[in-house]
């Protein structure tokens, strides 16, 4: 465990060298690039103002999404109404989708157990 801590260490140490010499130039460098999407003044009450603007306009966008939503569940209901007409390549889209997702849950389980299988650490 000790020799765990000191090569953690000597990571952080060479991470911190790397942040503290390239840091500040890649920081001008973000900034400039992105200086189009920067409000000015920088002030408080201007950064509440584009918050608000932000939740408000995903707020409206809601009955667009709903209706998206309602399209995706008529088609869904249309294929099963005709699923003797699927055809093999559109079921293996189907399945491989659906064992895309399930992969996805498991290894956001094993990130919430803190990446480990049993639960247990070791």
């Amino acid at each position: 465990m000790a020799s765990k801590l000191v090569q953690l260490q000597g990571k952080a140490t060479q991470a911190s060298k790397v942040a503290a010499e390239y840091g500040s130039s890649y920081y001008k460098q973000l900034l400039e690039k992105n200086r189009h999407y920067i409000q000015q003044p920088p002030t408080v009450e201007r950064c509440n103002l584009l918050s608000k603007q932000l939740f408000y306009t995903r707020l409206a966008s809601i009955p667009e999404r709903y209706e998206s939503l309602l399209k995706e569940v008529d088609s869904a209901k249309q294929l099963w109404k005709n699923r003797q007409e699927l055809r093999v390549e559109d079921a293996g889209i189907a399945v491989l989708f659906g064992l895309e997702c399930f992969a996805w849950f498991c290894a956001g389980e094993i990130v919430g157990r803190g990446f480990t299988f049993t639960g247990y650490h070791i």
